[in-house]
């Protein structure tokens, strides 16, 4: 990509469970450029996966993803959001417990918080869930990217989605 290219596209980084289940539904979305699964939203510095998976480096997996806003909506991501896992389960997803599972989305920019506020209200009066939703909303904080064979993982074992 030219820099002309990259200047035009945003990010948006989204934690809803297992972060290999959640990378592949985003990869498959038109505008969306780049995915790159990592940690976020904790206090530990460099965290390994093992530090993770303790629960007690305050991380949770995410999907940080790059996007052609032109082509895909910030809107539409968070709507996708919503749809791949279930938000009313605090620190949990299917089978994988833990505080590393939880429920966020972690803006960008005042819109991205906008946007998300809204999303979840509307969600939340829609009483599509009968339990209150327990999404964070929180400022991105230092994203650590997640070590090469979690990137990807589905794709590169050949395996259908662990999460949806």
């Amino acid at each position: 990509m030219t820099n002309a290219e990259n200047s035009k596209l945003e990010k948006a980084t989204f934690g809803a469970g297992c972060f290999w289940g959640v990378e592949d539904a985003f990869m498959q979305v038109k505008g969306v450029k780049e995915t790159t699964v990592g940690y976020l939203g904790g206090t530990m510095s460099e965290p390994s996966y093992k530090d993770v998976c303790t629960g007690q480096s305050g991380h949770a997996e995410v999907v940080q993803i790059i996007f052609d806003p032109q082509i895909v909506s910030y809107e539409s991501l968070v709507n996708l959001f919503w749809k791949i896992h279930n938000p009313t389960l605090l620190n949990r997803q299917g089978l994988d417990v833990g505080t590393q599972y939880r429920s966020a989305i972690f803006y960008h920019s005042e819109q991205q918080k906008q946007i998300a506020e809204k999303s979840k209200s509307e969600i939340t009066e829609s009483g599509k869930f009968n339990r209150p939703i327990v999404t964070e909303i929180s400022l991105v904080s230092i994203f650590y990217k997640a070590e090469e064979y979690h990137q990807e993982y589905l794709k590169k074992n050949g395996l259908s989605s662990c999460h949806i």
